[in-house]
């Protein structure tokens, strides 16, 4: 018989893996830039910029030599998408050899022989096991993107081959160039991303457990403890204090001796070679050959982590982008410790009740961080912020060990797992009968469910002056950890990978979205209810993914096996799976809720799982082996896994993860972009709002001329900076305070000090009183720190109406309302950075340059208090000195409108095939559609009053061509677009839009009607919405005079509110004729009130 060949098919079999994984990638990639971070990851990586702490320098670095094979700029976003795919595909070739070097290893520890069918069942088992985790939902996201997660994966598990190869060789010579392969990675992971630096504790158990033939219970626990002790080491140690000496030696040798600028990190540089040069020789002369390694394993760690020195060479050069610009030694500390984000504290810190108490009694100030600057006139640093008693701190009794619950933006959020917080009033308010009163109603309402947690939230804010509130309880923030961090965070995002996901819409801790689900009725319908009538929304949303789960008994088959055959090498997997998962919640410290969901970050924890799969199929292997011929078994055992993992794994998710031929966010871009006119300053919010404009901007070229200010980064110095320089042909922005008056430190915040309440200042002169540095201008914290304020909060912007026509901020056919100035009313008693330097452009600008805000909020402040004095411009808000008072039933419908101008605007809109059903749309791209479909309703409700028929008629049929009703969703929008259409006269087309929208209705409520009536009840808001959403439907049916279909919608409709007695009573259906009324073109026309019967 032929010797079977296990290291040439082992090899072989290992690229076939990798093989199927790139081209499934290759086929499935983004063709450009998608949401979130990857717009910002494109543009840092090709054009080799600084990007969000705590940085990414090796994946830029990688993605610049991706980016030179783009044949233009437009390819550059895939080539870089493509390395996510590339490096994904590799992470599958070293998940294939690990599982096949482990499941050796424990054959062999078992003294099993292994026949040439065992051989070939350990390669089945490898490929199954890799190639299922290929088609995983998280990781395959990870994959097709540019983010850093698919290339972090790639060192994770290049990472744990290697220390596989390294424990297999440690006692054969040179067996320590594997130790030094591992340093090397594990200093490159510092360039991409932390997550590798995970596997450190499972290296160190394959160390232990090859060194130690006898565990007891004593060296065990001592072994966990130096895994980890050797993992923060690393994390906080070994690298940031290298950080700091590099940063202390800059300033004590360039303040101390006089030398020119970055002296010290130079000398620092060469005491640092000098000091291994001494210490490798030192070693190596006197055979100390164990302390020899030690200081060459540092060393490569180090080596690895040189990529960090392209961000002050680059930073140096004056990038476009360059986040916090960490331009010498001491910032790059700051940049690497992400100062610029507010701090968390994992094991001893305050909770979010800190916001209702006050300071600490005997030490209400702490320290802060001194920032130096350089001063090119001494040739010093100099610190530039009040640092000394500079942070408030909270009372101890809001503090708690392991503070779980800690963001003060999360209140609402926290008391669902909390319930409502007690509060007394305090003892010195006892006998205010007034505030006793209120405190008593609004516990009443609140327990009667008159009030909800963020009425809660709003109530203890406004009387927190007299109330005592309890925080949360050690045990309430480990009922959260284990609930919400645990629970929710990690085991629902476990259960999608291997059972199934119900959609793709982000969950709330509902059972209507982001649910984990099996496939198996009676599962599903005990913990998400019935499962039979769903509406089709539900029913075909893409990522409804089911795989009945195989996979995950598949794995938990394997885990057994592992565990119950070698205990040891298990330890090692489950310790690597424990750390990339549970421990990676607890050092994130999620809150309630985050913005998106957060399942990529944990693909390390699915990784190993997904190891256990494979050794689920060997198991079964070697389980059926003993009653049947292993001949026979192997391919059956084989063939029945493959589908019961990778194929059903690749079937279900391929449509949710195909992103080929999706230019949804950059569409989104571009459309931000030609909603404004030349040379323009459009204010930006968060990272949606802003990261593909900088890509579109910084690669595709596109709109250069407008000036992109993100008013979450505009409270930096470093960002104000950047805004104050030319970039490409946009101008610096407009602004009088220079950068000393905006420091870290200074101005942070303004306090408002009544000297002046009644009266208006002119913006220049309110201004001109923030920029003086005169004490009394100023006013004395309890600290004794002296903070800048603003003596009234009315103040005046002149329009001049000629400069406003002849720089196109007002056509010239509107210079009749052009107002004489504007008065804002800040409506705040601290103004912040942000707010205070988006006020300096307004006061510089003098009408020059247009200024736009792209509406991504609505919040007063986000606007600077003039949501009277917009114009709605696309997707943009153009700010013109026209009066345009909020309705105030249509709070959300803000701004004028100039029909030419918008009209011109959204027909030459780019849409990146939003509207071709063959893309999937994700939930970012769906969510885009509120702001198209709302825009472009009040632009055809304008039109219509205009009378300008045919251009509105434009607009109704674009919009329903590039937002098809069953992809958006969002029904509550096409409202407008039934009465469009009745009003432009396509009565029928109006009819099917009509038909179209109720069917989703109804689809909802004949779902809601198989609940249970608790379930009713708990969700009897959302059934009442889509009840009185759909009346709605049928009111325009009424308003329109559509007698011929109107007798038997109503009827329908009243069949489907009949099916709520217990919300609704008989007189509250619908009539099912209209009165007859004279035909109108007024949409403001009144519609019957809807009654709210929620009490």
């Amino acid at each position: 018989m032929t010797h079977f060949n296990f290291p040439k098919y082992n090899k072989i079999f290992g690229w076939i893996a990798f093989a199927i994984a790139l081209i499934s990638y290759a086929l499935t990639v983004e063709p450009t830039a998608s949401f979130w971070d990857a717009g910002e990851y494109i543009s840092t990586s090709s054009k080799l910029e600084i990007g969000h702490p705590p940085g990414a320098p090796l994946y830029q670095m990688l993605g610049a030599f991706f980016s030179i094979f783009a044949p233009d700029s437009t390819y550059i976003a895939l080539c870089v998408n493509f390395m996510s795919c590339l490096a994904s595909a590799f992470t599958i070739l070293f998940m294939f050899w690990s599982i096949s070097l482990l499941l050796r290893k424990l054959l062999k520890r078992n003294k099993e022989t292994l026949t040439t069918t065992d051989q070939k069942a350990i390669i089945a088992a490898s490929f199954i096991g890799s190639v299922a985790f290929a088609f995983t939902d998280s990781f395959w996201f990870n994959a097709v993107e540019a983010e850093v997660y698919a290339m972090a994966m790639f060192m994770l598990s290049s990472l744990f081959y290697v220390a596989l190869l390294w424990e297999r060789d440690m006692f054969k010579p040179r067996g320590n160039r594997w130790l030094m392969l591992i340093c090397f990675i594990v200093g490159l992971s510092f360039g991409v991303h932390f997550m590798a630096l995970l596997t450190i504790p499972a290296i160190g158990f394959l160390y232990f457990f090859k060194n130690y033939k006898k565990i007891t219970i004593k060296n065990f626990i001592l072994a966990n403890v130096i895994v980890v002790a050797v993992l923060m080491f690393i994390f906080k140690f070994l690298l940031p204090y290298t950080l700091s000496f590099f940063g202390y030696a800059e300033v004590f040798f360039v303040n101390t001796f006089g030398l020119p600028f970055n002296s010290g990190t130079i000398i620092a540089g060469i005491a640092f070679i000098a000091i291994f040069y001494f210490l490798l020789n030192y070693t190596r002369k006197n055979s100390y050959y164990q302390l020899n390694t030690l200081v060459l394993s540092i060393l490569f760690i180090f080596i690895g982590f040189s990529s960090w020195l392209m961000l002050p060479i680059r930073a140096n050069a004056g990038t476009t982008i360059n986040e916090n610009n960490p331009n010498n030694a001491r910032e790059l500390l700051a940049y690497y410790n992400r100062e610029q984000y507010p701090e968390t504290h994992l094991f001893y810190g305050p909770q979010f009740t800190e916001i209702f108490g006050g300071l600490d009694a005997q030490n209400p100030y702490v320290d802060g961080k001194p920032n130096y600057e350089k001063d090119e006139e001494s040739g010093k640093y100099i610190i530039v912020n009040e640092w000394k008693n500079a942070v408030q701190n909270s009372e101890d009794r809001h503090k708690v060990f392991l503070p779980r619950m800690w963001s003060t933006d999360h209140i609402a959020n926290y008391m669902q797992f909390t319930g409502p917080l007690n509060f007394q009033v305090k003892p010195e308010y006892a006998d205010n009968q007034e505030l006793q009163q209120a405190v008593a109603q609004f516990k009443s309402d609140y327990a009667q469910g008159r009030i909800d947690n963020e009425g809660f939230q709003s109530f203890l804010m406004r009387i927190r002056q007299y109330i005592d509130v309890d925080p949360p309880s050690f045990g309430d923030n480990l009922a959260y950890m284990f609930d919400f961090q645990f629970g929710y965070m990690y085991w629902r995002y476990f259960m999608w990978n291997f059972t199934g996901r119900q959609d793709d819409i982000q969950g709330k801790y509902d059972d209507i979205h982001g649910n984990w689900l099996s496939g198996i009725p009676f599962i599903d319908e005990v913990r998400l209810g019935p499962q039979d009538n769903l509406p089709t929304d539900a029913l075909d949303n893409k990522a409804r993914n089911t795989y009945f789960f195989l996979p995950l008994i598949l794995g938990l088959l394997g885990l057994v096996f592992q565990a119950s055959k070698d205990k040891k090498s298990f330890w090692v997997l489950l310790v690597l799976f424990l750390f990339t998962g549970i421990a990676l919640k607890i050092y994130l410290n999620e809150r309630a809720f985050e913005p998106r969901e957060r399942d990529y970050a944990l693909v390390g924890s699915f990784y190993v799982f997904a190891m256990w799969i494979g050794f689920g199929v060997y198991a079964l292997y070697d389980l059926l082996k003993e009653k049947l011929s292993a001949k026979v078994v192997l391919p059956i055992v084989t063939v029945v896994c493959l589908l019961a993992a990778p194929v059903i794994l690749a079937s279900q998710n391929w449509d949710d993860h195909d992103r080929s031929g999706r230019k949804t966010a950059l569409a989104m871009a571009r459309m931000y972009l030609d909603s404004c006119d030349e040379n323009a300053i459009l204010f930006t919010i968060g990272d949606n709002d802003t990261f593909a404009l900088w890509y579109v901007q910084e690669i595709e070229g596109y709109r250069r001329d407008v000036r992109i200010v993100n008013t979450s980064l505009f409270q930096t110095a470093w960002y104000i900076d950047d805004m104050k320089r030319k970039a490409y042909e946009s101008d610096p922005i407009p602004s009088q305070l220079t950068h000393d008056k905006y420091v870290a430190g200074n101005r942070d915040a303004v306090w408002y000090n009544e000297l002046r309440p009644n009266d208006t200042l002119d913006i220049k002169t309110w201004m001109n009183w923030i920029a003086s540095d005169d004490p009394r201008t100023m006013e004395e914290l309890q600290s004794g720190t002296m903070v800048h304020t603003f003596p009234t909060k009315f103040i005046r912007i002149p329009v001049n109406k000629n400069t406003v026509i002849a720089n196109g901020i007002v056509p010239q056919k509107d210079s009749d309302i052009i107002a004489d100035d504007i008065v804002i009313n800040v409506k705040e008693n601290i103004l912040y950075k942000n707010r205070l330097l988006m006020l300096d452009v307004i006061a510089n600008n003098n009408w020059e340059r247009p200024i736009y805000f792209t509406g991504g909020s609505f919040g007063d402040d986000d606007y600077l208090w003039m949501k009277d004095y917009l114009q709605l411009d696309g997707v943009c808000y153009k700010l013109v000195p026209i009066q345009t008072p909020i309705d105030p039933q249509a709070p959300y419908d803000m701004g004028r409108i100039d029909t030419e101008k918008f009209y011109d605007i959204a027909m030459n809109w780019y849409w990146g095939n939003s509207g071709d059903p063959d893309i999937y749309h994700d939930t970012e791209t769906r969510r885009n559609g509120i702001t198209y479909r709302g825009n472009l309703a009040r632009l055809i409700e304008q039109l219509i009053a205009e009378n300008k028929l045919d251009k509105a008629k434009n607009v109704l049929d674009l919009a329903m061509e590039k937002m098809p009703v069953d992809t958006f969703e969002y029904y509550t929008l096409l409202e407008p677009y039934v009465n469009g259409y009745y009003e432009v006269g396509e009565q029928e087309r109006a009819r099917e839009l009509w038909n179209q929208v109720a069917k989703k209705y109804q689809e909802k409520l004949d779902y809601w009607s198989t609940l249970d009536l608790q379930r009713q009840y708990q969700y009897a808001q959302d059934i009442i919405t889509d009840i009185e959403r759909y009346r709605s439907l049928v009111d325009l049916l009424i308003i329109n005079q559509d007698q011929e279909i109107l007798p038997e919608k109503a009827r329908e409709f009243n069949t489907y509110l009949r099916k709520f007695s217990q919300f609704y009573g008989e007189d509250e259906t619908e009539p099912e004729t209209a009165p007859t009324v004279e035909p109108t073109r007024d949409t403001s026309m009144a519609i019957p009130a809807e009654t709210d019967t929620l009490e």
